[in-house]
């Protein structure tokens, strides 16, 4: 519940302007005038911290005495007025400013899991401050688009992830690399996204270079894949000029796992598949001639395929028993110099990019064990 203290004086406007302004309760600042008025009766006086002392602050004028508790004897030192004002000072400010971030916080709490338009405000060393409006977003590396280089003013789309811990409080992260993000754009850009005619089933991303989007319809005469296009292509292209020329895959969603497989693996065509539900694993046999198409620049098609089935290894060979396989100096993780048996292992585990494979809980990957994963951390710290 709101109090307004009624602004007789110029102390009572100036507070009631200063939490118009910044959405604070005045309650909030009162006791934090309080609280620096004690603070610097005891830092001025030498008081000891067990002596009960309270601060009584009279709300229109500013005009503060100091009782103490046990005793209800007013021990107010006289000139002590001018050291309060001075000491309080500083300290209502920052609690002002405190308040303040905690007010941004609690309201871009409520808007978690959706985007807004920003500005690019400034570096701080590998994070871009992104202004977004009332607050300010954090969008650390592993947040980045992969290749897309950021300048001052440059606006941005960007996609409201978390409250996340720093080192200087709480922080509203914003991400550029996120699925969802692209999810959203689409909900924003196609009106039967938005109104759940098309559902987005699954989203596979590698942010800045290749997204794969299976999509289904909710609404009897509604084509999911031709909605999200958009006539001519206007509303994918929206879309990808808003992730910097981002390749979107757009794919018809179905329940069966061979069926859907085949449409993910996309632009390859005449596949085999043979799939392991339990396992969550399938081979998939290809025309020679449609091999590298089915595995992708890097491994990049089959990993994202996998990813949008539902974490599925996917294994390609050619129909004349020839073996895929993904050629290095492809992908991000081969900047790290990696020996090809801890490059191999990750690049089987999904993990292509130095965002992910910092994010991963190494311990757990097949393949990479204590010598290896000792060699990442080390690649890592060198980069």
């Amino acid at each position: 519940m709101s109090h307004t203290i009624t602004a007789r004086t110029e102390f009572a406007a100036a507070i009631n302007q200063i939490c118009a302004e910044r959405g604070i309760e005045p309650v909030v600042v009162l006791d934090t005038i309080k609280a620096a008025i004690l603070a610097a009766y005891r830092k001025d006086f030498g008081l000891e911290e067990e002596t009960p002392y309270v601060v009584e602050l009279d709300p229109d004028t500013g005009a503060a005495r100091i009782i103490r508790g046990d005793t209800k004897e007013d021990v107010t030192p006289p000139g002590f007025g001018r050291i309060a004002a001075q000491t309080a000072k500083q300290v209502i400010l920052q609690r002002i400013r405190e308040a303040e971030k905690e007010a941004i916080i609690a309201d871009y709490t409520g808007r978690l899991g959706t985007i807004t338009n920003g500005m690019v405000l400034r570096f701080e060393g590998p994070n871009v401050i992104v202004d977004i409006g009332r607050g300010q977003g954090v969008m650390p590396p592993e947040e980045q688009m992969r290749g897309e280089y950021y300048k001052l003013n440059q606006r941005i789309t960007v996609y409201i992830k978390e409250i996340g811990e720093t080192p200087r409080g709480k922080a509203i992260i914003v991400s550029r690399g996120a699925p969802e993000l692209v999810a959203e754009l689409f909900r924003r850009e196609v009106p039967e996204v938005a109104s759940g005619a098309v559902e987005i089933k699954a989203i596979a991303r590698e942010g800045g270079t290749r997204t794969k989007i299976a999509v289904d319809s909710k609404q009897e005469g509604v084509d999911p894949v031709g909605s999200c296009v958009g006539q001519k292509g206007v509303r994918v292209q929206a879309v990808i000029g808003e992730l910097n020329n981002e390749k979107i895959d757009i794919i018809q969603y179905n329940p069966k796992v061979d069926k859907f497989m085949a449409a993910a693996l996309a632009p390859a065509e005449g596949l085999q598949i043979t799939v392991d539900e339990k396992k969550k694993k399938a081979v998939v046999v290809v025309p020679d001639d449609q091999l590298s198409l089915a595995i992708g620049r890097g491994g990049q098609n089959v990993r994202l395929a996998g990813k949008l089935i539902g974490d599925y290894t996917i294994e390609i060979n050619g129909q004349s028993g020839k073996k895929g396989e993904v050629e290095e100096g492809e992908i991000e993780i081969d900047t790290l110099g990696l020996s090809k048996r801890t490059r191999n292992a990750l690049v089987a585990a999904g993990l292509v990019t130095i965002a992910e494979v910092k994010q991963a809980d190494l311990t757990q990957v097949k393949g990479v064990g204590p010598a290896a994963q000792k060699e990442i951390a080390g690649k890592l710290k060198a980069k």
